[in-house]
């Protein structure tokens, strides 16, 4: 069995896209899927499988909630250790780790596009882009932010998802957990 973390992407969020985690652990478990967790509202969700195959399963999990729900909802799925390994790779002190966000990228974006954002500066922000995630700090507080996960998905074309240390750190505990 293998262990994923999911990441679904605008769910629950003002009202749009509306989806009882109850729900999809429920559709979720449906399809195969075992031991399955969700955490919080936003779309997390932590599962088993025998299938080896991320691209299969995010595939298998997308048309599932569309069927299901009748909406599009991006899938990303990573494992513990690629999880772990992205968390670590945080390039801030601890101080600022513990006030970040990871912005998880669903494909690797475009040197180019890269380059062009690496010249963008806001006052009190700090952003580090990797081919799977984009670690941004600001001093004022993510609400108030220039530069947010929208922004990102603009500049660089790619879809992205943001998560906060805490919440990164509970997905990290509940994935050794089952």
């Amino acid at each position: 069995m293998i262990t994923y973390i999911g990441f679904l992407r605008g769910i629950n969020v003002g009202g749009q896209k509306k989806m009882p985690m109850a729900e999809l652990r429920a559709l979720l478990s449906k399809i195969g899927l075992q031991n399955v967790q969700t955490y919080i509202q936003s779309g997390n969700i932590i599962f088993q499988s025998d299938n080896n195959s991320a691209e299969n399963l995010s595939l298998n999990i997308h048309t599932s909630i569309k069927d299901h729900f009748g909406f599009e909802v991006p899938v990303l799925l990573k494992t513990p250790k690629e999880l772990q390994q992205i968390f670590n790779d945080c390039p801030f002190t601890e101080e600022k780790k513990v006030s970040s966000y990871f912005m998880l990228l669903y494909e690797a974006p475009d040197r180019e596009m890269v380059n062009q954002v690496l010249k963008i500066s806001y006052p009190n922000e700090a952003f580090n882009i990797t081919n799977d995630c984009i670690y941004f700090y600001c001093a004022t507080g993510y609400g108030k932010a220039k530069m947010s996960n929208n922004f990102f998905e603009r500049k660089l074309r790619v879809t992205a998802t943001a998560r906060n240390y805490k919440t990164m750190v509970k997905l990290l505990s509940l994935s050794t957990d089952i």
